[in-house]
């Protein structure tokens, strides 16, 4: 089971899964304990690191009534109906997609392309019918995606450079520039929090906390065990969410309002099971792609 980004659509309680082997998305009810399976996707086999592996859709992003899907078998970009669950249009990109973020207030969707050391932007403006807009060049590839609406600002980071970028929404010109501190191995997810203008930098074995109003200082780290990839972030709670795929391990922890980090909860989870999001109450959710499983993590009391 090949599994990379999932998505948590806090407003209708349902997790978004992108199973690329399978060429489906599988959305999880969390009020039900159902799933429904999209299905039509396309699928191709890939030689990564010498291996053969079946690719497809593998990342998802929740939009104004729809979700978008990217598809690294085909350079797609592709549309889901949120009330219908079907796969509608489809758009192709000259180069192959990773992450897929939706951008509300500029009706975008930023579609990271690191092959290309590259973000394209794609115009939103109909919901279910994408064009694309633009090309923001990066001086490496692009990994990671958070949107901060408060500051009109997207985060990335360039995982072979060791740095987190801002890139402002509205002009798509870089803003800023910040060194991370991951180490040789460089950073993967981004997350932020708005009102207190903090940015979380996912390392492979931990998150750094920057000040984003000073310039990216460094406020805190947490140590996560190794195999950190993306991460997420409930700012109603304060809490921070890191799943170690090498450790079998989920960090939950909250953030002090000086950017402080304190470990609420830590959970054995499964080799490989990364990429937790998380649901408006703090109940988390990764996928054990080895026993093709979803794993639910309760919110901590």
């Amino acid at each position: 089971m090949s599994v990379d980004y999932i998505a948590c659509e806090r407003a209708r309680g349902r997790v978004w899964v992108p199973v690329g082997d399978t060429g489906s998305v599988d959305v999880f009810d969390t009020a039900t304990g159902a799933f429904t399976r999209v299905d039509g996707f396309k699928t191709a086999e890939r030689v990564v690191r010498d291996k053969k592996r079946m690719m497809g859709p593998s990342a998802v992003s929740i939009g104004d009534g729809v979700a978008y899907i990217g598809n690294r078998a085909t350079s797609e970009v592709c549309v889901v109906d949120g009330a219908t669950l079907k796969l509608g249009a489809c758009i192709t990109l000259p180069t192959p997609t990773d992450g897929v973020v939706y951008v509300a207030s500029s009706k975008e969707v930023w579609v990271t392309t690191p092959k290309d050391s590259s973000l394209t932007v794609l115009d939103a403006t109909e919901p279910a019918k994408l064009e694309r807009k633009l090309v923001i060049k990066t001086e490496g590839g692009p990994e990671g995606y958070a949107v901060d609406a408060t500051h009109g600002l997207l985060y990335t980071n360039l995982e072979d450079k060791n740095r987190t970028l801002a890139i402002d929404i509205k002009t798509h010109k870089v803003k800023a520039t910040w060194p991370t501190g991951c180490g040789a191995d460089g950073p993967r997810g981004v997350a932020v929090e708005e009102a207190r203008n903090l940015v979380f930098v996912a390392c492979t074995d931990g998150v750094k906390v920057l000040d984003g109003g000073r310039d990216g200082a460094a406020l805190a780290s947490l140590d996560t065990g190794v195999g950190v990839d993306n991460i997420d972030y409930v700012e109603a709670k304060k809490e921070l969410f890191a799943s170690a795929g090498k450790a079998a391990k989920l960090t939950v922890a909250r953030i002090g309002d000086k950017g402080e980090v304190t470990v609420i909860a830590t959970r054995e989870t499964a080799q490989g099971a990364r990429n937790a999001v998380a649901d408006s109450s703090g109940n988390a959710y990764l996928v054990d792609a080895q026993n093709a499983r979803l794993l639910l993590f309760a919110a901590y009391k």
